[in-house]
């Protein structure tokens, strides 16, 4: 069974604009530096993007996979995994708590991979992951 892994950053930038930055696909490989190709297959009514693929290489974690979202206005975003080479299965979300002008982003993320990985491999690389992303995505808003 998957563990879910959740970690929190402050952003001194409203949720909207956060929000913006999380749901303009096309520029994270701009930004986010494992992200190699990012294409939003399918778009909702409202404009946001409702599926999106992914070719990523972090080194020794590389992946082409899509995934599906749902958008709770500026305040959640969350996903799952369509198809995925290395992954079967990843759930994520971010929630955007606003304050004073500043925005609390909480990342949770369930990765289960088709290879055996020892849960504390898992566990550091999970950890990486979520770290990695929210410090880009911070930079990218504040920046």
């Amino acid at each position: 069974m998957a563990d879910q892994s959740t970690q929190s950053i402050i952003i001194d930038a409203p949720a909207a604009e956060v929000m913006a930055v999380i749901a303009d696909f096309e520029a994270y490989p701009q930004w986010v530096s494992a992200a190699k190709q990012v294409d939003v297959l399918e778009s909702g009514d409202d404009g946001r993007a409702r599926q999106v693929h992914f070719v990523i290489d972090a080194g020794v974690i590389k992946d082409d996979y899509v995934l599906d979202y749902a958008w709770d206005g500026d305040r959640k975003v969350s996903w799952t995994l369509v198809k995925g080479q290395m992954m079967k299965r990843q759930e994520g979300s971010y929630v955007l708590q606003e304050s004073d002008g500043s925005t609390e982003v909480t990342y949770s993320i369930t990765i289960d991979v088709n290879v055996p990985i020892i849960g504390m491999l898992k566990r550091k690389a999970e950890k990486v992951i979520l770290d990695t992303a929210l410090k880009e995505l911070k930079k990218r808003v504040e920046g």
